[in-house]
């Protein structure tokens, strides 16, 4: 191309070149890269372009022309062959090694009669070719015809790719099968999967072979139904991973039939479903199983019990239930902790499934689809179902047989620890002929081996109602003590342990009954939570011990604060509005009330629980965590609630000095609480060897027998007088 040879000629005009910049409308019209050694007839040529709707881009050299290709990525290229002449440059080669050119369509324009560029125009990577004197009719067809190419290209592309994609986020493989040559081709997918080398199933056989045995003759079936038949079908199967490790894979086969009845050639689909198929097999394990021993849990065991039930009323045959219940377990939780205690209940199952006979109907080694006799009820409390009995007696045997095979101590870690049982028995249909009245009076048998000494089983008999009277007998004196005024609070002091001031109270109920004395919260407080007269006792501690906080701020101890605890029922069901109104009706200040709560209040909905303890904190109130360490909720509760203070529980304290782990807790619960800035208050101390543990590691404030008892108010208001005395202040206020 001269400066005196325009590039086309005039039907396309010389006005309105394009300048290569893109606007929003550009954004949507094809572009193309008009490249010449002469700037006039390129930009004439960019203006009749830009006029028959496209986005034109100028170059008038081999550099600017390379450089403004990688630059726009335009969807087709016309260059003058001239250009690549004159400055000695390929062009097209350098356009072919870019970013994209290899797909590009490049139309070169050459001079009438120029046979070089025709003969090396498809190996230097041109498309197609028009003269330079062309009609813009004729070349604006051919350029159309160029762009919906290259758009179907790209579209063919894209979806390829995300056929790909799609296939490999599906993990599916493909294979073709010609039956009556044999001939086999897969996809790299299935050789990767099956970790055999590129190209190297080249027989249907060779995938047979892989497939489980159990599995093979399904697949063969379907396979040859498929080309027998020209039927389609879908299977599962199992077969071997490239790892060794078992694949759960689902498998398709569509036949193309050439004549009725006969594949001429089978598509086939493999895909991986193992992931799927394990998390179907966890949800049903978490939905039957118990995750901590791995028995059956009450839902798969109810659902048993039922079909034991009917077949036994069937064939009238007895059956029996033992419900066991592990003594004193609370007692190794609180000494050596939740771990600890998690542990004997694994080791106590398998206790119970190594030395039973099968033919007493216990599960043995991993849990699966066969359900087993033996269950966990939850906590420490495990059920049997014994359906291989001929008389009542079969059931006493099996229960001390369990017994005696307890008498040998559980090892935990570089401990052994001694484990018994309180068993009860029902049988049907002496004892009940439905499942709930087996299992209501099994457990109540169980509460009267316990009530005997525990270490022993006994039958239900109609003589145990005597217990359940009695309970229900303890339910009515206690609703008659909450309106009879029979309780009264002691205190605890929390004391600074450094200078032995004494900073608060801890509210601590007592029952005074009539008959059986002074009676223990841990007698009463469960009975009070399962018949919800915890509200109106909760109401009433609260009260008084705001009341009682008054008094002593009157005689001037107006600093001490008062430690109240709030049960789970109080705090979900009684508003902090009416929890303020108690506090301040009984003339106390709320900043220096502290209400208590545990671990387990706090795994609630966690924006009702944060709106909660706002509105706490909004009246002045302080949040403490009772018995921190013991609960299971997420520690990340710290981070979002405003809680105060942590209570390090008397369980961790009790051997903080001999205890390693317990030591390990208490010093990692004082430095977090520090970390978070939380106060610590640490429970139970009772030697002056633990005291002096947590000053050393910064915790100060403690209480426990150590330093007082739970004592009467009158108590509490001379230890407050004393402590005022040795001060010199027995005139001024205590600050």
């Amino acid at each position: 191309m001269t400066g005196a040879e325009p590039l086309l000629d005039s039907p396309f005009g010389r006005a309105g070149a394009g300048n290569g910049k893109a606007t929003m409308a550009d954004e949507e019209r094809p572009r193309i890269l008009i490249a010449g050694e002469d700037a006039a007839s390129v930009g004439a040529l960019a203006a009749a372009a830009t006029r028959a709707g496209y986005e034109a881009v100028e170059a008038d050299g081999a550099r600017r022309a390379v450089e403004l290709f990688s630059r726009h990525r335009p969807d087709l290229v016309i260059l003058d062959a001239g250009l690549e002449a004159t400055e000695g440059t390929s062009v097209r080669a350098e356009i072919r090694r870019a970013p994209g050119g290899d797909a590009v369509p490049i139309l070169v324009l050459t001079d009438p009669g120029d046979l070089a560029p025709l003969s090396s125009g498809c190996d230097a990577g041109a498309t197609d070719f028009a003269p330079k004197r062309a009609s813009w009719t004729e070349l604006a067809h051919r350029v159309r015809n160029m762009i919906r190419g290259k758009e179907a290209a790209d579209a063919l592309r894209l979806s390829e790719a995300r056929l790909a994609a799609a296939t490999r986020i599906a993990q599916l493989c493909r294979w073709e099968w010609w039956p009556r040559s044999g001939r086999f081709r897969c996809s790299e997918d299935l050789d990767r999967l099956l970790g055999t080398a590129p190209g190297s199933l080249s027989r249907l056989e060779e995938i047979l072979d892989r497939v489980h045995a159990d599995d093979r003759s399904a697949v063969r079936l379907a396979l040859e139904e498929a080309a027998r038949l020209g039927r389609s079908a879908g299977f599962d199967f199992r077969a071997q991973g490239a790892d060794g490790s078992p694949l759960h894979l689902r498998g398709r086969v569509d036949p193309e039939a050439d004549l009725p009845g006969r594949a001429r050639r089978i598509r086939g689909t493999i895909q991986n479903v193992t992931e799927s198929v394990l998390a179907e097999k966890r949800i049903r394990s978490l939905a039957h199983f118990d995750s901590l021993t791995g028995l059956p849990n009450r839902v798969l065991f109810d659902r048993h019990l039922a079909i034991a039930i009917k077949n036994a009323r069937r064939h009238e045959e007895p059956l029996a239930i033992l419900i066991l219940d592990v003594d004193h377990f609370h007692r190794i939780n609180d000494t050596l902790g939740h771990t600890a205690g998690d542990r004997l209940l694994r080791a106590f199952a398998e206790r119970l499934q190594h030395n039973v006979r099968a033919t007493d109907g216990l599960t043995r080694g991993e849990p699966s689809e066969d359900w087993g006799t033996v269950a966990r009820l939850g906590g420490d409390e495990y059920i049997l179902l014994l359906t291989d009995i001929r008389r009542d007696e079969d059931a006493g045997k099996v229960a001390l047989r369990i017994l005696d095979s307890l008498k040998d101590p559980f090892p935990l870690d570089s401990r052994e620890i001694f484990a018994t049982a309180s068993i009860g028995i029902s049988v049907f249909p002496t004892d009940g002929d439905d499942a709930e009245t087996l299992l209501k009076n099994a457990d109540v048998a169980m509460n009267h081996a316990k009530s005997s000494g525990r270490n022993n089983y006994q039958f239900y008999n109609l003589s145990m109602n005597t217990s359940a009277l009695h309970r229900l007998s303890m339910e009515t004196r206690l609703r008659r003590a909450v309106s009879q005024d029979e309780f009264l609070l002691c205190y605890q002091p929390l004391v600074d342990a450094g200078s032995g001031r004494i900073l608060g109270v801890e509210a601590l109920i007592r029952w005074r009954h009539p008959e059986l004395g002074l009676v223990l919260p841990l007698e009463f407080i469960p009975l009070a939570e399962e018949t919800g007269l915890i509200l109106p006792i909760g109401e009433w501690v609260l009260r008084t011990a705001c009341a009682q906080g008054r008094l002593w701020h009157e005689a001037g101890f107006d600093r001490l604060r008062v430690a109240i605890n709030l049960s789970a029922q109080q705090f979900q069901r009684q508003t902090p509005e009416a929890i303020r109104k108690a506090i301040v009706g009984e003339g106390l200040d709320p900043s220096r009330v502290e209400l208590e709560i545990t671990e387990s209040v706090l795994m609630g909905e966690a924006a009702r629980m944060r709106r909660t303890l706002e509105e706490f904190k909004a009246m002045g109130v302080r949040i403490a965590i009772d018995d921190f360490g013991t609960g299971y909720s997420s520690l990340s509760y710290l981070k979002k609630y405003p809680i105060d203070v942590l209570k390090i529980d008397r369980s961790f304290v009790r051997d903080l000095v001999q205890g390693p782990d317990d030591k390990a807790i208490t010093v990692a619960i004082i430095h977090m609480a520090r970390s978070l800035r939380k106060d610590v208050i640490a429970e139970g101390v009772e030697t002056a060897e633990q005291r002096d543990f947590l000053l050393e590691e910064g915790c100060s404030v403690m209480q426990g027998f150590l330093f007082s008892r739970p004592v009467p108010p009158e108590e509490v208001s001379r230890l407050l007088e004393r402590q005022r005395a040795a001060r010199g202040e027995a005139g001024g206020r205590e600050r």
